[in-house]
């Protein structure tokens, strides 16, 4: 049974390169045209695979629909989590979790620093989408056009002197989130707090969310929070591949 349905699934990465015909799966599952045409028919019949009318297969519409549904019943932050607190372990400061949904970008987690001073950011309360290093990540993230638009209708309070504080600035910051994959807020919304973040991506490589590590300055200098920026990229890069379900390297090594 076992190699029934390894058979069956090693059709789905050739159709995914295009239709093709049954001798062709055959050829590639190395099976006789009554073996292929077998699996073929069951894929069919569930909808994960479609027979055109020049009798070549391709991928059904059920498997797209499927593959969508799991996607949008993903929690990004059941999955973040765990990632969350061992960067906290690891580093003792505050980390975010953040999604863009329609004009505002919300912290969705939270884990606190060990120290004494705290942060005023709260579950669920948007961020200062001017300047959070998560609401540049994923407005950044998005097609240029949406991007200006935003831009455009965003107000720029001046939080402090280094705030952004007009939309030809924000689309220039922006751009260069784009073009170096991280960002940061080295007190454009409080004074005294310095925040470096970076993307998780889904399956199609969009930012589904992003995450950061925030500390005062009177416990790290934004330099040494800076050094920081590698283990926060991998912990967001260990984030988005448990989200698009990708196996990471150590567990593929025998």
């Amino acid at each position: 049974m076992s190699q029934t349905v390894d058979r069956a699934l090693s059709i789905l990465p050739l159709l995914a390169e295009g239709p093709a015909n049954l001798e062709q799966v055959a050829n590639r599952l190395g099976v006789h045209k009554s073996t292929a045409l077998r699996l073929l028919r069951t894929l069919h019949e569930h909808g994960i695979v479609h027979r055109q009318p020049d009798q070549r297969y391709r991928l059904g519409t059920r498997l797209f629909a499927l593959a969508q549904q799991a996607v949008e019943n993903l929690d990004v932050r059941e999955i973040a989590h765990p990632h969350l607190v061992e960067l906290n372990a690891a580093t003792g400061h505050t980390v975010h979790l953040a999604v863009h949904e329609e004009d505002e970008v919300l912290y969705i987690d939270k884990v606190e620093s060990r120290y004494p001073v705290r942060m005023y950011s709260r579950i669920g309360k948007p961020v200062a989408i001017t300047n959070a290093a998560v609401a540049k990540l994923l407005l950044a993230d998005l097609p240029e056009q949406e991007r200006r638009a935003i831009a455009q209708r965003l107000d720029y309070p001046r939080y402090t002197a280094r705030s952004i504080t007009d939309a030809t600035a924000f689309l220039a910051e922006l751009a260069k989130v784009r073009e170096q994959g991280w960002a940061t807020d080295l007190g454009g919304h409080e004074e005294s707090i310095n925040c470096v973040g970076a993307p998780v991506r889904g399956p199609d490589g969009r930012a589904v969310a992003a995450m950061s590590v925030s500390a005062p300055n009177v416990v790290v200098s934004a330099g040494e929070l800076l050094e920081l920026l590698p283990l926060v990229r991998r912990t967001a890069e260990a984030i988005s591949d448990e989200y698009s379900g990708k196996t990471p390297e150590k567990e593929r090594q025998p």
